[in-house]
């Protein structure tokens, strides 16, 4: 499988797959295919594991994209302003992403949810109560909203964050929440009452952006619907 990722502020990447080789999205993920490619649909891992996936953000049902002839191509494209980010999952490396982060994967990887074991985090810590981890082998492709900084925690190196903007980390990674200090913070800071904290060993990739706050923004610009 080879692939190219272009596009600067609605990206999309296009995989060329060989004959016999597929990668599977979303219902209604695929942009646009050559004419080698079949298309299936189907629940993939059964109707408990896609019941699952819908609490992490995506459709009960995943369309599988197969090549017919030695060189077919099929694209998909970013739903939200960002970046597209490959990761290359082994039985022995997994990655944990935010809700709604998964655009497309070889077969052999899986996509499930994952809940934050952490209490206060599961209670409190917002978009990062329900996330997705892909495991198995091969390579995942994830949308991030706005850039991405790329952050590399050592050991017991600790890095508080905003839920929103948490986009990916390595499941060597330690993820809870804890509340933020301080009675004015609380009242007047604007960022809740919970920060989510990431402590090493680890790898972790930040968004600049999140889709709800991107959804507060453009709102008030909105046409309400009453009449003239």
């Amino acid at each position: 499988m080879q692939y190219r990722i272009f596009g600067d502020m609605m990206p999309a990447v296009t995989i060329r797959l060989s004959r016999g080789e597929s990668i599977y999205t979303q219902s209604g993920g695929m942009s646009w295919m050559t004419e080698g490619v079949q298309m299936e649909s189907n629940l993939k891992g059964g109707f408990g594991k896609a019941f699952g996936r819908m609490f992490s953000g995506e459709s009960l049902f995943m369309a599988t994209f197969t090549a017919t002839r030695d060189v077919d191509e099929v694209t998909f494209a970013a739903a939200m302003p960002g970046k597209i980010l490959k990761f290359d999952i082994q039985p022995n490396y997994e990655i944990i992403a935010q809700k709604g982060a998964f655009l497309c994967a070889e077969h052999g990887v899986q996509l499930s949810t994952y809940f934050n074991r952490g209490v206060k985090g599961g209670l409190f810590g917002g978009e990062g109560f329900i996330l997705q981890k892909y495991s198995g082998s091969g390579s995942v492709f994830c949308e991030i909203d706005g850039s991405v900084e790329t952050i590399d925690l050592a050991p017991g190196e600790l890095l508080r964050v905003d839920t929103g903007n948490i986009a990916a980390f390595e499941t060597s990674v330690q993820y809870s929440a804890e509340m933020v200090k301080g009675f004015k913070n609380i009242l007047f800071g604007g960022e809740g009452l919970f920060l989510s904290t990431l402590r090493g060993p680890g790898r972790v990739w930040l968004q600049t952006m999140t889709s709800s706050e991107l959804a507060k923004k453009i709102i008030p610009y909105l046409p309400t619907g009453g009449s003239n």
